[in-house]
């Protein structure tokens, strides 16, 4: 019994200091993050669909390009303009052959309802539990203070992401070729400024060009 037990301890101790590890690994400054960069395969990851469903992106398995775009949430102005502005862009985008998905920080049952834009038909993914941020390295934690601050102005992330992380992503938009290679990536710590419509117009038409 006490070899069980001990077994059973070490397993448990396993686990917290993987948790530990991975929790430290996470900034707390956006700045600090190291986002993938184009020229090397995209990672694959399990985020969720507005029905609550897995959604499954595997890089190897691409029948068509694909654009990710990472946004913090439909209660950020920020990502409501910039889905907003890129509106002309996405019948150009699907005309070339892309698919194109947006990921929120939102639990799925809010992923439409929470946007202040009413004419939004875009594939929306929930990544509430930062999977695919972490796996792109976009993820940051906000600290107690600011995640307080947030509260104060009526945003509780625990409430919107149906989770306790405190974590958000970087905005960023990664184009992705059908063998799975990032040919493009956008990243900036600023939430202000995002990528607009003609520069990801002009991104993807270069990304479709043959590889030097």
């Amino acid at each position: 019994m006490r070899s069980v037990f001990s077994s059973r301890s070490s397993g448990v101790l396993a686990l917290a200091m993987m948790s530990l590890n991975a929790l430290a690994s996470v900034p707390s400054d956006p700045t600090q993050v190291h986002p993938m960069t184009a020229g090397v395969v995209a990672p694959a990851f399990v985020v969720r669909n507005a029905d609550g469903s897995d959604h499954r992106f595997d890089p190897q398995k691409l029948t068509k390009p694909a654009i990710l775009i990472f946004y913090r949430g439909g209660w950020c102005p920020y990502c409501n303009a910039h889905m907003g502005a890129l509106k002309a862009a996405e019948p150009k985008l699907l005309a070339m052959g892309y698919e194109i998905f947006f990921l929120s920080t939102d639990r799925p049952q809010i992923l439409y309802s929470s946007l202040k834009e009413p004419d939004i038909h875009y594939t929306l993914l929930s990544d509430s539990r930062m999977n695919a941020a972490h796996a792109f390295g976009l993820a940051y934690r906000l600290d107690d203070a600011t995640y307080e601050k947030y509260k104060s102005f009526g945003l509780d992330l625990e409430a919107t992401t149906g989770e306790t992380h405190h974590e958000l992503p970087v905005p960023a938009v990664y184009i992705i070729d059908r063998q799975g290679q990032i040919r493009f990536a956008y990243t900036n710590a600023d939430y202000k400024v995002r990528l607009g419509a003609e520069p990801l117009l002009a991104a993807a038409r270069k990304a479709q060009s043959p590889k030097p």
